[in-house]
């Protein structure tokens, strides 16, 4: 938020402040951070300065600091030393090409670790998938990029090969900060997301490298089916329709 803040930010603290009165709570005000940088109120490299956000809001400091920390850890804030908190700028060209660069190493990371990944490795990743599902029911998207994170990391170290271990570790950092994995403003379905990480675990236990391969290519470049909602649960019979069968 810079100096001179939009005016329909200030309008959105305005509207929120009685709200934040009541009940002062940082999931609350994180909400609204949150959904201020997604609706473009706040802009990229706008300053978000707690002391003026919490005074507007009628709050104290403490609650939006601990937002503040929480977008920072999901890649929408960024921290300039001496400066503060800014909204980051992600070009979509830069992000395009982290992804062109993933997903060849997804790829061969996929092929070689159906030979090498070894049963504890891959219930790690069946425990990583949990954490996946546990996040999104808390609505904890940070707890879900880390673990989306080191599940992809886990695989590349699975692979088995430790130039293509070092590759990754040398890029995780920009696909991290450039969302081109673990989007903290993907629009899908969160717990769809996670299960399409359980069936990739599920295609390197079948040991089918090709199969395997091709998943984490569309999954890397984003050609999943993960935006798909979940399915609906099948509707109850009728005691009408139980008769009839």
């Amino acid at each position: 938020m810079a100096s001179n803040p939009s005016a329909d930010f200030v309008s959105t603290l305005a509207t929120n402040k009685d709200r934040f009165r009541k009940t002062l709570i940082s999931d609350q005000v994180y909400g609204l951070l949150r959904q201020s940088i997604v609706d473009g109120e706040l802009g990229p490299n706008d300053r978000v300065v707690e002391s003026e956000i919490a005074r507007r809001l009628g709050v104290s400091q403490a609650p939006v600091r601990e937002a503040v920390k929480q977008l920072a850890r999901e890649g929408l804030l960024m921290h300039v030393p001496r400066r503060g908190h800014f909204v980051v700028e992600i070009s979509s060209q830069d992000a395009e090409y982290a992804r062109q660069v993933r997903e060849p190493l997804e790829r061969l990371a996929a092929q070689l670790a159906t030979e090498r990944i070894t049963e504890e490795q891959l219930q790690a990743l069946d425990e990583l998938v949990e954490q996946m599902h546990g996040a999104v029911k808390t609505n904890d998207v940070g707890r879900f990029r880390d673990a989306d994170i080191e599940f992809h990391t886990l695989i590349s170290q699975s692979a088995g090969n430790p130039f293509l271990a070092r590759m990754w570790e040398v890029i995780e950092p920009s696909l991290r900060a450039l969302r081109a994995i673990a989007d903290p403003l993907f629009e899908g379905d969160w717990h769809a997301m996670a299960d399409e990480h359980g069936r990739l675990v599920g295609l390197l236990r079948a040991g089918d490298g090709d199969q395997a391969a091709d998943a984490f290519a569309d999954h890397a470049a984003g050609r999943g089916p993960v935006p798909d909602a979940r399915p609906k649960q099948p509707r109850k019979k009728t005691a009408a329709a139980k008769r009839r069968s």
